[in-house]
């Protein structure tokens, strides 16, 4: 098993230094799921939601919380993202967020991306809560990430 590289010797917290790592392209991209009943859906499909239009808030929140994700994940560098890309997408039980992340750094941005989803996803049960008691949220997880020395296309 590899060793956590966010723990000092004594195993106390600590920021990992990046310094001398190459600094190269690098893309994550993460998903999560909301559960949402009929009417819900059909309220978000129709723009009939009291607060607007859900799929694109939350779109603009993941964005948004991509960009602070070292403000709210203590040991996270500040990244200089070049890309966030957040997609609401309706389904039949309800709403998939998928988000890709782009930078060109010293370390990941699959906390970025997991943040976005996160976020988006906590965003359309703001927007719904007042009108579905049984939404849930479930499975953020990354789906990929990459580096190279050379720029994605994504």
């Amino acid at each position: 098993m590899k060793q956590l590289t966010h723990v000092d010797p004594k195993g106390r917290a600590m920021m990992v230094d990046v310094g001398g790592k190459e600094m190269e392209y690098r893309v994550a991209t993460a998903g999560g799921f909301i559960h949402l009943q009929k009417e819900t859906l059909q309220l978000i499909k129709k723009n009939k939601m009291k607060k607007g239009d859900v799929l694109t808030v939350a779109e603009i929140a993941g964005i948004q919380a991509a960009k602070k994700t070292p403000e709210l994940i203590p040991l996270c560098h500040p990244l200089a993202l070049t890309k966030i890309d957040v997609k609401a997408q309706l389904e039949k039980k309800g709403v998939r967020i998928t988000s890709t992340a782009k930078c060109l750094g010293q370390t990941g941005v699959e906390m970025e991306a997991m943040t976005a989803v996160s976020v988006a996803l906590l965003t359309i049960y703001d927007m719904c809560k007042a009108v579905d008691k049984k939404m849930v949220i479930e499975d953020i997880y990354l789906i990929e990430k990459r580096k190279s020395n050379t720029q994605f296309q994504v």
